[in-house]
């Protein structure tokens, strides 16, 4: 498995990993409201189902953003070759690594530490439609493409 590879196998992961979560809290959830209906009555009763329902929803929230960010990673070509950055791109700039697809956590896979990156992130835009060499700085930092990885 290529050092990409790895990246992208990663980010899949952890994308589903993330998804799973968010189904196993609303499922806990949605057990421990049918319980508590059984065994309880009043205002603290309706303030805990209340309270329930919220929660439930912020993770439906949270559930859905991932099931569009696993959509769009799963839409991305990674095998696309080209000279030039593009969406489904891993670029080395400087030290680090960026995973041109969807906002994602930092990961280290043998070592190096790697970003994903949204298209529409400042970085992304600056390093779009770039070669290997071109320089660029964003908020005083500035970076240079080493490479980009196949």
């Amino acid at each position: 498995m290529t050092f990409k590879e790895k990246v992208v196998a990663h980010y899949h992961q952890q994308i589903q990993d993330k998804i799973d979560a968010f189904q196993d809290m609303i499922s806990a959830l949605t057990e421990d409201s049918k319980n508590d209906a059984k065994g309880s009555a009043g205002d603290k009763h309706e303030t805990a189902l209340s309270m329930m329902h919220i929660e439930q929803e912020k993770l439906n929230y949270k559930l859905q953003e991932f099931l569009q960010s696993k959509s769009q990673f799963s839409s991305i070509d990674f095998n696309r070759i080209s000279d030039k950055v593009n969406v489904g791109s891993l670029v080395q700039a400087n030290e680090n690594y960026f995973l041109i697809s969807v906002a994602l956590s930092k990961i280290t896979i043998d070592g190096m530490t790697i970003f994903g990156i949204s298209p529409q992130s400042p970085l992304a835009i600056k390093m779009l439609g770039q070669e290997v060499d071109y320089s660029f700085s964003i908020n005083t930092l500035n970076y240079q493409i080493k490479q980009i990885v196949s």
